[in-house]
């Protein structure tokens, strides 16, 4: 916990309003879903200086911004320690700046500049959606995760197919975007652009990030199999334990009963 409230991603702060953990539950998904639209955001920005599919990318950025900033503000209203509150999700503030900074137009001088802040956007909000998928390390959340993983790289290989003209068709794009997530790399496919190798190094850090909770899943599910065991060895224990008193307890109070008869004086 104190390390999540130094990321910047500690939630609302322990023995605090019920109702602001409850909405802190409530939002957690659709957060990460509306987090998630940072990527084709990103693709349709970078892929297109003008036209309807920049401004798309921009309306994404925008309904980033708002979700994010609704959401800050809310959990602050709710939250009774809202300096802590502050303190322990300054992530968000960071998102929040990123994503009304994307929404500036700027000179072609200061493009680079702007990139290199649009992947240190898409980067912060990435590690708050990983923060939250710690809560699929359950072994039944390991469909989720792989369901999670043919979204990204399907989102991957349609922006690599738009912004590499190396690849010729999504099924490529896709093909590049799991040998580049899964850090493979054959090299029989490579990006050949800014836009592309950028994206490519988001996709390195999304599929380690997934192929590592996967790999946590199933290895919580063999050692939650030991703890079982344990805790059934445990209760098996316990159970014998308390026979063992109850029977302890029943001879003493024979034992008892007994001494008492014997302390009576005999009648003549």
């Amino acid at each position: 916990m104190k390390l999540r409230q130094l990321a910047g991603m500690g939630g609302v702060p322990p023995h605090d309003n019920p109702r602001a953990y409850l909405w802190e539950r409530r939002l957690r998904w659709v957060m990460v879903s509306i987090a998630l639209l940072a990527l084709p955001s990103y693709y349709l920005e970078t892929a297109h200086a003008t036209g309807p599919w920049h401004w798309l990318g921009r309306g994404l950025d925008a309904l980033i911004l708002f979700a994010f900033s609704a959401e800050f503000l809310w959990l602050l209203h709710l939250t009774r320690q809202k300096r802590l509150y502050v303190l322990h999700n300054w992530l968000d503030l960071l998102i929040i700046g990123g994503a009304f900074v994307s929404l500036w137009e700027v000179s072609l001088e200061w493009l680079p500049v702007v990139r290199l802040a649009r992947l240190v956007y898409v980067t912060l909000i990435f590690a708050r959606v990983l923060a939250v998928m710690r809560t699929l390390l359950a072994p039944a959340s390991v469909p989720y995760l792989l369901g999670w993983g043919v979204l990204l790289f399907g989102l991957a290989g349609a922006g690599f197919y738009w912004l590499d003209p190396g690849v010729s068709s999504f099924w490529e794009g896709v093909w590049l975007a799991f040998v580049t997530g899964s850090t493979v790399g054959y090299g029989d496919i490579v990006p050949s652009t800014v836009g592309s190798r950028i994206l490519a190094m988001l996709v390195v850090l999304v599929g380690f990030a997934m192929l590592s909770l996967v790999t946590a899943a199933f290895a919580a599910f063999f050692i939650g199999e030991d703890e079982k065991r344990l805790r059934r060895e445990m209760h098996q224990d316990i159970r014998e334990l308390r026979a063992e008193v109850r029977d302890l307890k029943a001879e003493l109070e024979r034992l008892a009963a007994l001494l008492e008869s014997l302390s009576r004086p005999s009648r003549p």
